[in-house]
């Protein structure tokens, strides 16, 4: 899955799609598609990423505690 990096606007492919759908991982590892040459997987935060339309991602992904203690 394809997400976009908030901070650069590039583009990140999500290596491990079980910790970004875990609300209690707050670290999701992705390689960067910029440029030629795939990078190498990194781990970064999921409150940096988005859909590359723009929208953020669902809080069920992001607080494992969502239907109790809502984010604002």
């Amino acid at each position: 899955m394809f997400l976009k990096e908030a901070r650069t606007g590039d583009l990140v492919d999500v290596v491990d799609m079980a910790s970004l759908v875990n609300p209690f991982l707050s670290q999701v590892t992705v390689q960067y598609q910029s440029g030629e040459d795939l990078a190498d997987p990194v781990k970064i935060n999921k409150q940096q990423l988005s859909f590359p339309s723009g929208e953020d991602l669902p809080e069920c992904w992001t607080n494992g505690f969502y239907r109790h203690y809502p984010q604002k």
